[in-house]
C-alpha cells in the first residue's frame, strides 16, 4: 500500500480543481467567430463582467452590513474588486483572441499569466479589505468570516 503525505492528499484535489476551473473558464468555442463577432462578443463580455462585478460588490456591501462610517474603507475594496475583474476580463479576451494560434506552451504561459494575475488580485484585495475588517464590530467580523468561508470567494469561477 502506497503511503501519501498530507500535502500530497491535499495538493492533488487543489491542482485538479484549479485545472478544471482553468479549462472551464478558458475553453474556446468549437467554431471560430468572425472578427466582427469576436469584437461584438468582447464588448458584450466586458459589459457583462462589469455588471457582474458591480452586482457582487453591491451584494457583498449589503451582506457585510457596511455602515456609513465604514464607506470610506469600503470604497478601496470595491475599487480593487473592479480592477481585478477588469484585469481578468482583459486576460480572458486576449487568451480567447489568440486561442486558435497558441501552441501548448503558449497556452500554459497564458494560463500561468492568468493565475499570477489572480494571485496578485487576491493580495491587493486582502490589503484593501484588512482595514475595513479591522473597523468592523465583532458581529460584522463574524458575519464576514462566515461569508468568506462559505462563498468560495477565492475560486476562479467568479472571475
Amino acid at each position: 500500500m502506497k503511503r501519501t503525505t498530507l500535502f500530497q492528499r491535499r495538493a492533488s484535489p487543489v491542482f485538479a480543481t484549479a485545472l478544471l476551473l482553468g479549462v472551464a473558464v478558458f475553453a474556446s468555442p468549437a467554431s471560430a467567430a468572425t472578427p466582427a463577432q469576436a469584437q461584438s462578443g468582447a464588448h458584450v463580455m466586458t459589459v457583462a463582467a462589469h455588471t457582474s462585478v458591480d452586482t457582487r460588490i453591491n451584494s457583498l456591501h449589503s451582506r457585510l452590513q457596511i455602515t456609513a462610517a465604514q464607506e470610506s474603507l469600503w470604497q478601496p475594496v470595491a475599487q480593487v474588486m473592479r480592477e481585478n475583474a477588469g484585469k481578468m476580463d482583459s486576460l480572458r479576451q486576449s487568451r480567447s483572441a489568440k486561442a486558435d494560434s497558441m501552441n501548448a506552451v503558449d497556452d500554459l504561459r497564458s494560463y500561468s499569466e492568468t493565475i499570477d494575475a489572480h494571485a496578485d488580485g487576491v493580495k491587493k484585495l486582502t490589503s484593501a479589505f484588512e482595514a475595513l475588517y479591522n473597523s468592523m464590530s465583532d458581529t460584522q467580523k463574524h458575519n464576514a468570516d462566515l461569508i468568506f468561508r462559505n462563498d468560495n470567494h477565492h475560486m476562479a469561477k467568479k472571475g
